[in-house]
């Protein structure tokens, strides 16, 4: 566990001395033991409202999204790492509080925060701008307390301003971790325009590594046995969509992405790519994974793994949306539903691809 990590306390009630005027009681979902989303793990509770450090911002959360990696958590696939904890790392809101020395960001704006909370900022990785290696890298929602509530903090450096983002505030959450996600894994792929990239699985973070295809005229390919995923990976344009263990490719790829944990893909996915070529594999963790023919599916290819995420990409990433076709599909939640949409979020029973809780509009 990085160190500074309070286990225990949430941190809604670290820093809990209210200014003249604030709200003293905020509602949280927190999770305090680990087991099947559909035994409804997570308590909707009254916590003492958080204040802002000297270099943090307070929001008031407007719209959380719904990630797997909550589900993983609320679950046990991922270590509890405190408890109790608040999840959500998709989180759109409002600044109404900021700390002394805040300079990047004024009461009002809107802003998200998203997978990286906080790193030490002093290390050989943070000063090379890849805090996503950082031995002391927090995640929000996961190391320190997270969307799912009315208000959460964030430290200034790890927030992101959205004011030039012209989508409905409704639709902005998923761009916050499969967005972002999928842009660091289209940037590890290094596929410039004309090429051909291979997305195989086609979840909502494929979806945007399609549509920044797109905008940069690359050729993108589709493999997915979803059938409701072939469907809308045809209607967004896809120039190639099949299941690749059943109909064979008709061009070798210049990269691929691997989104589902399936380890059993790997060796199939390299030898469809081109010598030079790579893949990217997104999933936080896999099965087994055998290479069997080094020669002809591995050598002169290159794997790489999307680890965590960086300040630069989210950056890139949201100052590049408003010239993408994006059309994030989302079902909107009232609050008190939390434990309701995370149980269709895990069954796939969503009428869009996206769960998003509507925490408050005003």
């Amino acid at each position: 566990m990085p160190e500074g990590v309070e286990q225990g306390v949430p941190g809604a009630l670290r820093r809990s001395t209210p200014h003249i005027g604030e709200e003293v009681i905020l509602k949280a979902w927190i999770l305090t033991k680990q087991a099947p989303i559909e035994e409804r793990s997570l308590s909707l509770v009254e916590l003492p409202n958080p204040s802002a450090g000297d270099r943090e911002i307070r929001i008031k959360v407007s719209y959380s999204g719904i990630c797997r990696t909550d589900i993983h958590i609320a679950e046990g696939d991922l270590p509890l790492m405190k408890s109790p904890i608040i999840l959500g790392h998709e989180v759109v809101g409002i600044v109404d509080q900021v700390g002394e020395e805040i300079t990047q960001f004024q009461v009002g704006e809107r802003v998200g925060a998203y997978w990286l909370h906080s790193a030490c900022g002093q290390c050989k990785y943070c000063l090379s701008s890849r805090e996503n290696y950082c031995p002391a890298f927090q995640a929000t929602g996961w190391h320190a307390d997270g969307g799912f509530a009315e208000y959460m903090i964030v430290p200034e450096g790890f927030a992101l301003s959205l004011e030039t983002v012209r989508l409905e505030p409704g639709k902005i959450p998923p761009l916050l971790c499969p967005g972002i996600a999928g842009y660091a894994a289209f940037k590890l792929a290094e596929i410039e325009s004309g090429e051909i990239l291979g997305l195989y699985g086609f979840g909502p973070t494929a979806y945007y590594v399609l549509k920044i295809a797109q905008s940069l005229s690359i050729e993108t390919y589709v493999s997915t046995r979803s059938t409701r995923n072939l469907e809308r990976a045809r209607r967004e344009g896809a120039v190639w969509v099949a299941d690749a263990s059943k109909t064979e490719m008709p061009a070798k790829l210049d990269a691929a992405i691997l989104f589902p944990p399936a380890g059993n893909l790997v060796e199939p996915i390299l030898s469809q790519v081109k010598a030079g070529g790579c893949l990217v594999m997104a999933p936080v963790s896999t099965s087994t994974i055998a290479i069997e023919q080094y020669s002809a599916s591995l050598w002169g290819r290159t794997i790489k793994t999307l680890y965590q995420l960086r300040r630069t990409e989210a950056k890139e990433f949201i100052a590049l949306v408003n010239d993408l076709d994006l059309q994030p599909g989302v079902t909107l939640f009232p609050f008190e539903e939390l434990d309701e949409a995370l149980i269709l979020t895990k069954q796939n029973k969503l009428e869009q691809a996206n769960a998003v809780i509507t925490v408050r509009t005003k």
